[in-house]
């Protein structure tokens, strides 16, 4: 279906105004509501396709700045070394409690939102796979779609590089999906035994997706991109938040 203008919304977080942009189908709704975290990048082009792309499913999507504190509302970073610098730094800055109530700013303005069912789900990419965890242990939170989220098996994101999210994966009461990439050394074998395992003990309903794919290879520009595994695990990605969200 076709969306609605580009729209954006400054949500009240303890840090600041937290820059949303909002991608809506045009006309019919109420629809499920989706939390999509970028890359370490912010909202650059490839993120705001996937999120067009998901919102044409039926889903209100919402694109969140994950730096706002520290950066210029709607700022990208280039994917470059300086870009890339930028966001490594600024990942491991921002606090996990920062993290965890911008997640709760983004899933109330879904549920207040008249156009929203008030079915919400996570997703996101590279450092937002992991936000789209974190998000998912907040109990609205019905399915979530992780692709190569980083750092999780080391418990390393946010100030401190000392995050709880292995510990906290039984408050994870929807459905998950984890996407991985084998060529990725991001996430070695190890490290996906280590997620896998702490989510087989904890009961978490899940599945597993492994791929033959490099780190980012679901983004449109760069040598890593794989086409036809982006549009595979699109598809997949819509099904689940159809079946678990409508």
């Amino acid at each position: 279906m076709q969306l609605q203008p580009l729209e954006h919304a400054d949500l009240k977080t303890p840090d600041g105004p937290m820059r949303t942009h909002v991608f809506r189908p045009s006309g019919g709704g109420p629809y499920p509501g989706i939390v999509l975290y970028s890359e370490i990048y912010q909202m650059t082009a490839p993120i705001a396709r996937t999120a067009a792309m998901i919102a044409g499913h039926g889903f209100i999507v919402c694109v969140p700045d994950v730096y706002h504190q520290y950066t210029q509302p709607g700022e990208a970073f280039a994917y470059d070394k300086s870009g890339t610098d930028r966001g490594n730094e600024l990942k491991t800055t921002k606090t996990i409690a920062s993290y965890d109530t911008d997640a709760r700013a983004v899933i109330e303005y879904l549920q207040n939102d008249a156009g929203c069912t008030g079915k919400i789900g996570s997703i996101g990419i590279c450092l937002g796979g992991h936000l789209a965890f974190r998000a998912a242990m907040n109990p609205e939170v019905d399915a979530c779609v992780c692709f190569y989220a980083t750092d999780i098996h080391k418990g390393s994101l946010g100030e401190g590089m000392n995050d709880d999210s292995l510990a906290r994966i039984p408050d994870i009461k929807g459905e998950v999906l984890m996407i991985w990439g084998r060529q990725d050394p991001h996430v070695p074998l190890e490290g996906r035994k280590i997620i896998y395992d702490a989510l087989t003990n904890a009961g978490t309903s899940f599945e597993w997706f492994e791929l033959n794919g490099e780190h980012a290879f679901m983004r449109d520009e760069g040598h890593r991109y794989d086409p036809a595994l982006a549009q595979m695990l699109m598809g997949v990605t819509c099904l689940k938040f159809n079946t678990c969200l409508k």
